[in-house]
């Protein structure tokens, strides 16, 4: 929540102390993210994104908190509503504000994945407070690929499922997932609801290692499409290829993330030699 500055206002003649307070939420966040004025000559839905986009990235306004109403926003600036949703919008397509139904627009919280534990995107979004669903791109069985059976080390001709999907947290897209998994590992390919490691898990299949490599990409046309982002807006992209602890291949997994929703970390640990 944007907090007061500390200013005492006394409801003026014909104003209610509720109408004080909410002019008084008001003036502070002008105070936070500044006028339009000093946003130069630009469109004024673009000059309201860039002081937002300023403010998000300084952290002058805290990951997780929520912009006022709309209305308020374009009293505030002298400015309409359609230029305020403008302007919103284009930063919910950047992953820098989320909408929450019911609740309001959010700075969108940066979600930091750890390179050293194998967990699936929806236990890492439930780790962090949010909600993870998926829309399914596709679900297919066939016979493996050459790229995939040089992968994942499986005998020309072994059949696999193919899980392919657009992974959200909190009603955001994050990521584009494309899973392949050996049949041998599910009982079909609507074994898989929400998790596909949770019905690795209940099938006893889970993966104990995995090998993963990072690179940056851009995305392509159809991907930026997907998932809301600009064309050629830059992304990270892992392939991991996880095993069971006998060393047997469990999935090969190429995930595409936002560049400007995911920091990935990971400890190091200086041994002397």
């Amino acid at each position: 929540m944007v907090r007061s500055c500390g200013t005492n206002l006394e409801a003026a003649p014909g104003r209610t102390r509720r109408q004080s307070r909410e002019t008084e939420a008001l003036t502070s966040f002008t105070e936070i993210i500044g006028s339009l004025e000093d946003q130069g000559r630009a469109p004024l839905y673009q000059q309201l994104q860039r002081a937002l986009r300023d403010a998000i990235h300084k952290e002058l306004i805290a990951a997780d908190e929520a912009l006022p109403p709309e209305r308020d926003l374009a009293e505030e600036f002298k400015i309409s509503r359609i230029t305020v949703r403008k302007a919103i919008d284009g930063l919910v397509s950047e992953g820098l504000l989320s909408r929450r139904q019911g609740a309001g627009t959010f700075v969108t919280a940066r979600v930091e994945k750890s390179f050293s534990k194998l967990s699936s995107f929806s236990e890492d979004m439930i780790s962090r407070g949010r909600t993870p669903h998926s829309d399914w791109l596709s679900r297919s069985s066939g016979a493996v690929t050459p790229e995939e059976s040089m992968t994942l080390g499986l005998s020309p001709g072994t059949p696999v499922y193919r899980f392919n999907r657009i992974r959200f947290a909190d009603g955001s897209p994050m990521a584009l997932e494309y899973s392949t998994i050996p049949a041998a590992c599910l009982p079909s390919l609507d074994a898989v609801e929400n998790s596909l490691y949770e019905a690795l898990d209940k099938y006893g299949f889970r993966p104990t290692r995995a090998l993963q490599r990072l690179r940056a990409v851009l995305f392509n046309a159809e991907q930026a499409k997907l998932i809301g982002v600009a064309d050629k807006a830059p992304g990270l992209l892992i392939e991991r290829r996880s095993f069971q602890k006998d060393g047997r291949p469990v999935e090969f997994t190429q995930s595409y993330y936002r560049g400007d929703a995911y920091d990935f970390v990971a400890e190091l640990n200086w041994l002397p030699s």
